[in-house]
């Protein structure tokens, strides 16, 4: 075959390979704007406008101040995990609920889900318990409050709102580590008359997603699966849900973790349909990855890292009834402070990226749309769940500088 009929298949195949994978797919480009220094690393968080917001405290489980002798027991405990919804004309919250049994130490044995409602966001009830006590695992055994394979834990997992009924979706496993053999997903059922949750079943066996499902075009629904030896298989995406609450299929996004170490997925759908997925990167090049998938979720194509710094910490995304889309996340490569709020107009690129709250350790958000405002709640130190009423029309009303914001040397 002569070489120019030999280069000119090549080619013709190179260019049907990139058709087959749009270039936005490849690109690393996720934050832009004149204000984004050359390095986004080096952006001064601290400088970056400020919506203004309303905030509450939901849940609260810091010691009590004392002043004399710090005791010996400390009486606190850890709050995160938080999730939100709107049903039914009112607001509910729901988050992991940890002992004090051994401060500061997250998911521990014993560990259950709680939740309270408000009817506007900002006046909650007092919190509630969801879960019933772990199997063999109350304040009575003698691994509560620690880490062992010996115990077991709730973990919560979210709200889901299926053809009208609201679902809270609660993980179950091994207290040890991330994550233990027995793990499952499991999902109750709220009774008005009783005020009362209870388990109605199984989702999928060593599964724990990141965030509730969400519908495709399909009529299915989507969302990620950790299973319990993720770290070694990678993160997979459960499409399903139709048929019954059992009914799901596992897609992985790669064969083992060996080429991410991905974690906390969370994904959004775009304009034209395809899903756009980001993950925490847990090998700590403190930057977001991104893949996205043409036939709802069963293949992605390469992750790809992109330039938005991310502290390695939970993100949460939105697609905005408008058709824009917000991303809530720790973008400080050095810590979880601030929490920020970043606007799209295509769910690839983002071009404002707005300070929410900070000046101490904030994470673990998760946002939904209301009317015409965001409620983005976080937890503070893993001792608070707390929520941010923002209104849309103050985030559009906020300019980006016209010139980097680059954090000043240290003399």
């Amino acid at each position: 075959m002569p070489a120019r009929a030999l280069l000119a298949i090549l080619i013709a195949c190179t260019i049907s390979a990139s058709a087959a994978e749009p270039a936005s797919t490849k690109s690393p480009l996720m934050l832009a704007g004149p204000w984004l220094p050359e390095n986004p690393h080096q952006i001064d968080f601290a400088a970056l406008p400020k919506v203004p917001s309303q905030h509450v405290i939901i849940s609260d489980v810091r010691p009590p101040k004392t002043s004399g002798p710090s005791p010996k027991k400390r009486t606190g405990g850890v709050n995160q995990h938080n999730y939100l919804a709107h049903h039914d004309g009112q607001f509910w919250a729901m988050w992991s609920d940890g002992s004090g049994e051994s401060p500061g130490l997250e998911d521990q044995v014993g560990q259950r889900v709680k939740f309270a409602t408000s009817p506007d966001g900002l006046k909650w009830s007092t919190p509630k318990f969801m879960t019933p006590i772990p199997p063999n695992s109350g304040p009575d055994s003698p691994h509560y409050g620690t880490r062992t394979d010996k115990g077991m834990r709730w973990i919560s997992r979210g709200f889901w709102n299926r053809e009208g009924e609201l679902l809270a979706l609660a993980s179950l496993d091994e207290a040890a580590g991330f994550f233990g053999k027995s793990l499952e997903l499991r999902a109750f059922r709220f009774d008005k008359a009783t005020g009362e949750w209870s388990d109605v079943g199984l989702v999928f066996k060593n599964a724990i997603n990141n965030f509730p499902p969400l519908k495709l075009r399909s009529g299915e629904w989507m969302m990620s699966r950790r299973p319990f030896n993720y770290m070694k298989t990678g993160v997979h995406f459960l499409v399903g849900g139709v048929k019954s609450l059992d009914d799901w299929q596992s897609f992985p996004v790669f064969g083992s973790a060996s080429e991410l170490k991905a974690e906390e997925p969370d994904w959004w759908i775009l304009p034209d349909n395809r899903l756009a997925a980001v993950f925490r990167d847990n090998s700590r090049s403190r930057f977001l990855y991104r893949a996205t998938s043409a036939d709802d979720g069963r293949t992605w194509t390469t992750p790809v890292k992109t330039n938005f710094p991310d502290a390695t910490s939970k993100i949460n995304g939105l697609r905005l009834k408008d058709g824009r889309y917000v991303l809530v996340s720790n973008p400080n490569p050095k810590r979880r402070d601030p929490l920020t709020l970043s606007i799209s107009d295509d769910g690839l690129v983002f071009t404002k990226m707005l300070y929410l709250v900070g000046g101490r350790s904030v994470d673990y958000p998760h946002v939904i749309e209301h009317k015409d405002s965001l409620y983005i709640a976080f937890s503070g130190r893993k001792q608070t769940v707390e929520l941010l009423k923002v209104k849309l029309a103050e985030v559009d009303a906020i300019k980006m500088p016209e010139k980097a914001l680059i954090t000043a040397p240290k003399p």
